[in-house]
């Protein structure tokens, strides 16, 4: 799935395109993770892996340590007892250790009351006592009474390829007081991203090149490049990671999560996922529902084996079109502000214009477009890119591009961590399923989508394309179920999400009999929790703090429409992080 600079949010946590990559940020429009890369749409634990496949194409239709660990056997899949015994060592080694938090290094810019440290994982936990690596770790302790608190809230923003190292910061907003009093704010890195053992697919000054290209109508020539550009993508992967690249799991991912619990001393785990991070937090509930306390999945990805990934991406791609639509249909009303046009058609005439311009010459030499879809994918995420989406395109037509280059331009310095996300959202993607492995498939069942989805269907084949070259194996996506020993969990969706469509949401609380779904309706902006709603804030402050649900179903009205503003483009023009994706045109490298 692609994210457009959208790893995971949080309410307003999270951004990123990969559709099974997204990520989030709260709602406060501060980004929560390292700026995202080229995200892809889309979006399990101590519990053995299961066994992986060839990649054949399929047919497409405070504890102490012994209470920490003083929990029933891990529910198996099969194929993945040696594992399950690989987590259940490492959790027993990391409870003894604990975690030795310090002053944070200044490479990750945290202010002074945020503390950091590292916990040991296994990189193949079916050799827990082989090659391990450490994962990044940040935490702040709950603000109120130490009678009060209540443990360790572990956050995940999505991607895959979204480090919530910053989350910790987010205890200062006003949003999250009542849970920050009472719990201790928990990001980290996860396996493979930021400083938790990186991988990397192509040297990041190329992977950041501009201008680069993204028509909605590709030509021959183009879709050529393109399948040349993901087979060399996928070699890179390989050749520039190694052997570490195939246990760049979902899986892995659920298996550190329970190692990091335990390091933290906790017996069961309260965790809150966005995007991407609500797939793996459910695998998570799968394999180890005696070892959740409370968890809340904020903008859920789709769990059906059928879809992890490919068909989640299908899905978003469709999804992205009729968010598209509400934003010209939002430009449309305010054309006395934008001048963009006064019908949906004539604001996409406005759009197409723009696009036409910059092909023939891209603006200040950086911003193709690759670049100007990138923009608008975001405002896809979050309704906060609405007013600069628009004031951006308004202002170029006029004959002022800068604020376009503002919003659009890769900024400096974000290269090695857009090219590290985007790694890392490939590997997942690529590693946890199988996926069409001819061209002539996927070529076939997106021209037929673009013909209803033009402005998302290439970009989204562009960032998954790697996927059917990938010359390693591939894991069987885990059947999602609830196990016995779950506690009630709790899910948030908006019904017009583009990112992680509400489908998704359904899908998961049909599985899962003891969740209840929290809708914001007539919504659409890809996480919910810490933003503007604040019927969707008391529902999650409620649960994190007496573990009580709203019942099965509830119900939120839509947060306000966006209102244009008076100032123009904010600072940098970068605004909310958006849940689950690495930065770049959407296709990696694609000029």
């Amino acid at each position: 799935m692609r994210a457009a600079a959208l790893y995971g949010i949080l309410g307003p946590l999270s951004l990123s395109l990969a559709m099974t990559a997204l990520f989030a940020t709260p709602a406060t429009g501060r980004p929560l993770a390292a700026p995202p890369a080229r995200p892809a749409t889309a979006v399990a634990a101590g519990g053995p892996a299961v066994t992986a496949v060839a990649a054949a194409a399929p047919a497409w239709s405070a504890s102490p340590a012994s209470a920490v660990l003083a929990s029933p056997a891990l529910a198996v899949p099969r194929g993945g007892a040696a594992e399950a015994r690989g987590v259940a060592v490492a959790a027993r080694k990391a409870a003894a250790r604990g975690i030795a938090f310090g002053h944070c290094p200044r490479v990750e810019e945290l202010s002074s009351g945020v503390r950091c440290g590292t916990v040991s994982v296994p990189l193949d936990y079916a050799r827990p006592h082989g090659k391990h690596i450490r994962l990044t770790v940040s935490r702040i302790r709950a603000s109120g009474p130490a009678a009060r608190r209540q443990g360790a809230l572990v956050y995940n923003p999505g991607g895959p390829g979204a480090s919530s190292m910053t989350f910790p910061e987010y205890a200062a907003e006003d949003a999250f007081h009542k849970t920050a009093a009472v719990y201790d704010f928990v990001g980290y890195a996860p396996r493979g991203v930021g400083r938790s053992a990186p991988v990397s697919c192509r040297p990041p000054a190329d992977f950041a090149k501009t201008p680069t290209s993204s028509p909605q109508h590709p030509s021959t020539a183009y879709l050529r490049a393109m399948v040349t550009r993901a087979r060399a993508y996928a070699r890179g992967c390989a050749r520039r990671t190694g052997a570490a690249l195939r246990h760049i799991t979902t899986l892995n991912n659920a298996r550190d999560l329970d190692v990091l619990r335990a390091a933290l001393g906790e017996k069961r785990l309260t965790f809150v996922g966005a995007s991407y991070g609500t797939y793996y937090g459910a695998v998570y509930a799968t394999l180890f529902p005696r070892h959740v306390r409370r968890m809340v999945f904020d903008s859920v990805v789709n769990p059906g084996p059928w879809q992890i990934w490919y068909r989640n991406n299908l899905d978003q791609s469709l999804a992205f079109e009729r968010r598209w639509a509400d934003w010209r249909r939002w430009a449309a009303r305010h054309h006395a502000v934008y001048h963009l046009g006064t019908t949906p058609a004539r604001v996409l005439a406005a759009y197409r214009k723009a696009a036409h311009r910059l092909a023939r010459k891209p603006a200040g030499g950086r911003v193709g477009t690759g670049e100007l879809q990138d923009a608008f994918v975001r405002a896809g995420y979050n309704d906060a890119y609405w007013d600069p989406s628009a004031r951006a395109l308004s202002a170029y037509l006029r004959g002022d591009s800068r604020p376009l280059i503002e919003l659009a331009a890769s900024e400096s310095g974000d290269a090695v961590a857009d090219e590290n996300g985007n790694a890392v959202y490939t590997a997942v993607e690529c590693n946890d399923a199988p996926w069409p492995r001819d061209w002539a498939s996927w070529k076939r069942e997106n021209t037929a989508l673009a013909r209803r989805a033009p402005f998302e269907t290439w970009d989204n084949v562009a960032m998954n394309l790697p996927c059917a070259y990938w010359p390693l194996g591939h894991d069987t996506p885990l059947d999602v179920t609830a196990r016995p020993g779950l506690p009630p969990v709790l899910l948030l969706a908006a019904e017009r999400d583009a990112a992680t469509p509400y489908a998704g949401a359904k899908e998961l609380w049909r599985r899962l009999p003891t969740a209840s779904l929290v809708t914001e309706r007539k919504a659409g902006t890809h996480g919910l929790w810490g933003g503007p709603n604040a019927c969707v804030n008391r529902k999650v402050d409620t649960y994190l703090l007496t573990g009580r649900t709203p019942g099965r179903t509830a119900y939120c009205a839509p947060r306000p429409a966006p209102e244009p503003r008076p100032a123009p483009v904010p600072e940098s023009g970068k605004q909310p992080a958006l849940p689950g994706a690495p930065g770049g045109s959407g296709v990696p490298g694609m000029p």
